[in-house]
C-alpha cells in the first residue's frame, strides 16, 4: 500500500477530513482550492499529503467525519449540520461548530403521501400525529428515533386519559433512496433530507414537519489534544473564512454629495465600516464599502434615488475579514 497511508507520512501533520463524496465534495474542492490548499488525491486513496502546508486531507463518509473529529482523530473537518447532530448527544458535545460555510443547505422533514398523489392511502395522514404508531423509514435513525419518541409521549399521554392502548412508532432504517419507502409500501412516511423538494413532489409526498435546516460547517474538536497545531488551525480557519466571506460580498464604490452622505452610509454601512475619502470637489466624496452580493441590485437603485454615481460593483476573488 503507498506510504501516503504510513503512520510516519502522517506524522506530525494536521489532519483535516474532508467528505470523500456526494454534496459536499465537489464544494469542499471549490473551497480547499480558494484557500490555496494544495494537493494531489491518487486515485483510490483517502489520504493526500498537502504540499504547501504540514497538512494531510482524509476523505472520510460524512457521516463519520464527527465522530473522527470529536474523538480527536483528526484536527478539522467538514460535514454538515445534520450529520453532526445523527452523531448523537455524546459526539456532537465534544465538537466545536468553527464557521458555517453557506452552502450543502437542506432541511430534515417528515414527509408522508400527498392526499393527492397516487401512493396515498383510502385513510391518508394529514399530521406527524397520525404517523405515531406507524412505520417512518429513515437514514437518520437517531434523529427520527427521538422525535417520535417525543411525539410518542405526547399522544399515549392523551391515549392513556381515553383508556386506549398505547402506541409504539416504529423507525426503520433505510441506506438510500429513503423517498421510495412509501410508494413501496415499506413505511407510511419517511424522514429524509430535503434540498429543493422536486425530488419529494415527484414521489407523490409533502411534508408536514422539519426537525431540523441544516448547512455545512467546519468543525473541530472541543479540546484540542496534544499534537494539535494551532497556529495551522487557525490559519488554515482564516483563510477559509475569507473564502466564504468573497462569495457572499461585493465592493461597492461609488461618488455621493457632502449632504446626502449619512444616507449613503446608512445604506452601505460595510461590515465594519464604509471608506469615505474627499474628491477633489470638495462637495463630493468617494465611498467604498462590502456590500452582500444579493442585495447589490437594489442597493444600487437606493444609491441612484439620493443622487450618487459612478456607482461601481467589484468582485471580490479572496479577502480577510
Amino acid at each position: 500500500m503507498s506510504n501516503l497511508l504510513s503512520t510516519e507520512a502522517l506524522s506530525g501533520r494536521l489532519l483535516f477530513a474532508i467528505p470523500k463524496k456526494g454534496r459536499l465534495y465537489e464544494k469542499c474542492l471549490e473551497l480547499l482550492a480558494g484557500a490555496d490548499v494544495q494537493f494531489k488525491r491518487q486515485h483510490r486513496l483517502d489520504v493526500a499529503l498537502v504540499h504547501n502546508h504540514n497538512m494531510a486531507l482524509v476523505f472520510l463518509p460524512a457521516a463519520d467525519i464527527p465522530r473522527f473529529v470529536g474523538e480527536g482523530n483528526v484536527d478539522l473537518g467538514i460535514t454538515g449540520q445534520d450529520m453532526v447532530q445523527e452523531s448523537g448527544h455524546d459526539v456532537a458535545s465534544l465538537i466545536t461548530e468553527e464557521l458555517q460555510l453557506g452552502f450543502g443547505k437542506c432541511a430534515l422533514q417528515v414527509q408522508i403521501p400527498d392526499p393527492n398523489s397516487p401512493f396515498a392511502k383510502p385513510d391518508c395522514l394529514q399530521s406527524e400525529r397520525d404517523l405515531v404508531g406507524k412505520k417512518v423509514a429513515t437514514s437518520f435513525d437517531y434523529l427520527a428515533a427521538k422525535y417520535f419518541d417525543k411525539l410518542d409521549a405526547e399522544v399515549n399521554a392523551e391515549r392513556r386519559q381515553h383508556g386506549l392502548e398505547e402506541l409504539k412508532t416504529k423507525i426503520e432504517y433505510v441506506g438510500g433512496s429513503v423517498e421510495a419507502a412509501c410508494a413501496l409500501g415499506v413505511a407510511d412516511g419517511i424522514v429524509d433530507l430535503v434540498e429543493s423538494g422536486e425530488t419529494m413532489r415527484a414521489c407523490g409526498l409533502t411534508a408536514i414537519s422539519t426537525l431540523l435546516t441544516s448547512q455545512a460547517v467546519l468543525i473541530r474538536p472541543s479540546k484540542p489534544h496534544a499534537r494539535s497545531n494551532t497556529a495551522l488551525i487557525s490559519l488554515i480557519t482564516s483563510r477559509i473564512r475569507g473564502v466564504i466571506a468573497a462569495s457572499k460580498y461585493v465592493l461597492c464604490q461609488y461618488n455621493v454629495q457632502r449632504s446626502a452622505l449619512q444616507q449613503a452610509l446608512e445604506i452601505t454601512p460595510g461590515r465594519r465600516a464604509a471608506t469615505v475619502s474627499p474628491l477633489e470637489d470638495r462637495e463630493w466624496n468617494a465611498v467604498s464599502s462590502m456590500v452582500l452580493k444579493a442585495d447589490t441590485a437594489t442597493i444600487m437603485d437606493r444609491l441612484e434615488s439620493i443622487g450618487a454615481s459612478d456607482i461601481l460593483i467589484l468582485g471580490i476573488n479572496n479577502c480577510r475579514v
